[in-house]
C-alpha cells in the first residue's frame, strides 16, 4: 500500500509557488490579487489566501514536540483537559449538591463563585463535603478583599481533611488588578498583597492563585492580539514586581493563572493559544527560576522549564452572544470550545446559552456541560495532541498573532502595566477595537447571524429576559480611572427590537415589480433590512402596476412601502410610487441605483443597499415612527 501511495503522488509534477500564482492571477482575469483574495485582519497582519512548505522555512517551533520548551505544541504529552462547570454560591448546601450531582455526569472541575460576606471556615467546610481533592480541579473566586483568607482556610481544611497536595490542583481567582479593569478603582498595595496571597498558598504547590483574567478584555471587545499581548504584560507585571519583593521566580511563575477568553474566530483562536505557551515560556525563562528538584524537565544550568509552562484556561466568550435568537449561542460556544481543545488548553468552560438574558437553569447547564463531553467521548479531541501542527496555515497565524502580541507587550511593558491602566491605555485601546466592531455589526462587516442578519422575523424576547440584580457594593462608584467597556457586540440592535416589541411592530410592505430575479432578491434583503428591527414585513411576488402596489399597502396598513425592482427600472417606477404614496406613508428604494441622484433631486429620502448602516438607519426609522 504504501508503495502504491508514492507512486500515485509521483504522477502528479511538483508545482511551484510561481505557477500557482500566475494561475490565480489568470483567473482574476484583471483583478488585483491584494484587494481580492488578501485578508487584511483585525490583527495587524495580512492572510493569505494559501500557504506552501516553504512558509514554514525558519520557523524553529515546528522543529518541538509536546511537552518541550517552548511548549507551542502544548505543555504535557496529551490533549486531556479539565471539563469545568461554575457554581454561583447562594446556598452553601445546595451548592454542595449541585457539584456532588455536576461531577457524576462528566466534570472533573468545579469553580465555586462565593460573595465576600460568606467566606468562613463553616460555609468552606459544608461547600466541599465528600468533594475530594485529589480527584477533581477546585477553582474560588470571591470578592477580592476576602481572597487571602479564602486561601488560607483552604490550606488549613486540605491538611485537616489529610490530602496529598501534590495531586490537589486547583486555584483561587485574585486578579490584583480586578479593582482598575473592572470598577475603575486603584489597586494600590496589590505587590503586598499578592505577595502574601503567594506565601500562604505555598502548602498547595499545585494551586494557582494569581489570576491573569484576560477573558475580560475578551468580552470587553478586544482583538486577540490585544487579549495576549495585555495578558502577557499583565503576567510579567506579577512576576517582575513579586521578584523585586524577594520571592522565588520559580515560585511565583507557578502560582500565575491565565484566563482567556475564546471569540468566534476558529483558526485565530487555535493560534492565539499556540502563541501563549510561547511568549509566556519565554518570558519566564528570562528570569532564570532555578529547579529545586532533581527534575527531568530542566535545563543543562538547572533552569525550571517547569515554572515556564502556562496554565491556560479558557471560556467562552460574552461579547458575541446575542438575546434573540439565543440558540445561535450554541453554535459559537461550540466552534469556540473547538478552538480551545484543538489548541490544548488545561481546563475549559463552556458558559450556558441563555445566560445573555437570563440566570442559567439545569437544562442550558447540561447542554453547555454535554457540549465539551461531545468533544470527549464522540470526537475524540483529547486523544490526539496539536493535531494543528504542521498546518502550514496555523503555523503561519501562530507566528504572525505571536509577533503582534509581542510588540504590544513590548509597549506596554516598557511603562508597566499597572502605570498603564492607571492611564487608561489599555482600557483607551480596548474601547477603540470594541467601537470599531459595533460599527462593523452596524454596517454588517461583522454578522451576528439572527441579530444584524437573517433574523427570525416574529421573534418575541421581552418576556424571557430577566433583569439580574448588580452589585450592590458601590465599588465601581465616582471611580476616577477608566473600567473596560462590558457592552456585548449585539445590544444596539437588541435595544431596537425591544423597543419595537414594547411600541407594537410597524408594517413594511414590498412592492415588488418589474425584473423577476431582481425584485425577488431585494425584497428579500429588504425583508432581513427591516426584520433586524422587529417591524412586521409583507413580501409579496408582484405587481403589475406601481398603482396596485401602493393600494395593496393601504390595505395591509403599510407603515413604510419600499420599492422593490431593477436599477433601470427605478428611473420610471420610483418618481411614480413617490407622487402616490405623497407623504402618507415613508417610501423606501431597494438599491443604489445610478439614477438616485435624480431620485433624490424629486424628494425620494430613503435608499437602503448592502453600503447602508442598518443600524443607524433603523434607528431614523424608529425615531419617524415614534419608537423609543
Amino acid at each position: 500500500m504504501a508503495n502504491q501511495k508514492e507512486k500515485l503522488f509521483s504522477d502528479f509534477p511538483r508545482i511551484s509557488t510561481e505557477e500557482w500564482m500566475a494561475k490565480i492571477v489568470a483567473d482574476l482575469k484583471g483583478a488585483d490579487f491584494e484587494k481580492k483574495l488578501v485578508w487584511k485582519t483585525n490583527e495587524g497582519f495580512n492572510v493569505n489566501p494559501f500557504y506552501r512548505s516553504e512558509d514554514l522555512g525558519g520557523l524553529k517551533t515546528v522543529d518541538s514536540l509536546p511537552g518541550e520548551f517552548p511548549y507551542v505544541r502544548g505543555t504535557k504529552k496529551d490533549n486531556d483537559w479539565y471539563t469545568r462547570q461554575d457554581i454561583n454560591v447562594e446556598d452553601f448546601k445546595a451548592a454542595n449538591a449541585k457539584a456532588l450531582d455536576v461531577l457524576n455526569k462528566g466534570i472533573t472541575s468545579i469553580s465555586f463563585h462565593i460573595d465576600g460576606d460568606d467566606v468562613n471556615v463553616e460555609n468552606v467546610k459544608t461547600l466541599l463535603k465528600d468533594i475530594h481533592p485529589e480527584a477533581v480541579e477546585l477553582n474560588f473566586s470571591t470578592c477580592h478583599r476576602k481572597a487571602l483568607e479564602l486561601t488560607k482556610i483552604l490550606v488549613g481544611y486540605f491538611k485537616e481533611l489529610g490530602a496529598d497536595v501534590m495531586k490537589c490542583f486547583g486555584s483561587v481567582n485574585y486578579d490584583a488588578f480586578k479593582p482598575l479593569l473592572k470598577k475603575g478603582r486603584d489597586a494600590e498595595g496589590w505587590v503586598e498583597k499578592a505577595a502574601e496571597i503567594v506565601k500562604a498558598a505555598t502548602p498547595l504547590p499545585r494551586f494557582r492563585v494569581l489570576a491573569v483574567n484576560a477573558h475580560a478584555l475578551s468580552d470587553g471587545g478586544a482583538f486577540i492580539y490585544q487579549e495576549l499581548g495585555y495578558a502577557l504584560a499583565n503576567g510579567n507585571q506579577l512576576l517582575s514586581a513579586l521578584v523585586e519583593a524577594g520571592l522565588d521566580p520559580t515560585l511565583v511563575a507557578k502560582k500565575i493563572k491565565f484566563n482567556f477568553g475564546i471569540g468566534g474566530n476558529y483558526f485565530m483562536e487555535i493560534a492565539k493559544f499556540r502563541a501563549a505557551r510561547w511568549l509566556w515560556a519565554e518570558i519566564v525563562e528570562a528570569y532564570n527560576p532555578i529547579c529545586p528538584n532533581d527534575c527531568p524537565n530542566k535545563s543543562p544550568e538547572g533552569i525550571c522549564r517547569c515554572a515556564a509552562k502556562i496554565y491556560a484556561h479558557a471560556q467562552t466568550s460574552t461579547f458575541n452572544k446575542t438575546v434573540y435568537d439565543a440558540h445561535v449561542n450554541l453554535l459559537r460556544t461550540q466552534t469556540e470550545a473547538m478552538s480551545a481543545t484543538i489548541a490544548g488548553v488545561n481546563s475549559l468552560t463552556v458558559r450556558p446559552f441563555d445566560e445573555t438574558y437570563k440566570t442559567s437553569d439545569e437544562f442550558s447547564e447540561r447542554i453547555a456541560r454535554n457540549q465539551q463531553l461531545l468533544l470527549k467521548e464522540e470526537c475524540h479531541f483529547d486523544k490526539i495532541t496539536d493535531p494543528s501542527s504542521g498546518s502550514y496555515y496555523i503555523e503561519n497565524l501562530t507566528k504572525s498573532i505571536a509577533e503582534q502580541a509581542w510588540k504590544l507587550f513590548l509597549e506596554v511593558d516598557e511603562k508597566g502595566f499597572y502605570e498603564a491602566l492607571k492611564a487608561g491605555t489599555v482600557q483607551t485601546a480596548v474601547k477603540t477595537s470594541a467601537d470599531n466592531r459595533f460599527k462593523g455589526l452596524a454596517t454588517r462587516r461583522e454578522v451576528l447571524l439572527g441579530t444584524n442578519q437573517f433574523p427570525n422575523f416574529t421573534e418575541q424576547a421581552s418576556s424571557k429576559i430577566v433583569e439580574k440584580e448588580a452589585c450592590g457594593c458601590g465599588c465601581g462608584k465616582d471611580a476616577p480611572y477608566l473600567a473596560l467597556p462590558a457592552d456585548r457586540l449585539g445590544m444596539a440592535f437588541e435595544a431596537l427590537r425591544l423597543a419595537t416589541e414594547k411600541h407594537g411592530a410597524p408594517t413594511v410592505f414590498m412592492l415588488t415589480i418589474g425584473n423577476l430575479g431582481m425584485r425577488l432578491a431585494r425584497a428579500q434583503f429588504s425583508s432581513n433590512f427591516f426584520a433586524c428591527a422587529g417591524y412586521k414585513i409583507i413580501d409579496n411576488l408582484g405587481f403589475e402596476t406601481v398603482e396596485a402596489g401602493v393600494k395593496a399597502a393601504r390595505e395591509k396598513k403599510a407603515d413604510i412601502i419600499v420599492l422593490c425592482s431593477s436599477d433601470d427600472e427605478y428611473a420610471t417606477y420610483a418618481p411614480e410610487a413617490h407622487k402616490l404614496i405623497a407623504g402618507q406613508e415613508h417610501f423606501v428604494v431597494a438599491g443604489a441605483p445610478a439614477c438616485m441622484d435624480d431620485l433624490k433631486a424629486q424628494g425620494i429620502e430613503h435608499f437602503i443597499n448592502v453600503r447602508s448602516n442598518v443600524l443607524d438607519t433603523l434607528r431614523t426609522f424608529n425615531a419617524k415612527l415614534g419608537i423609543e
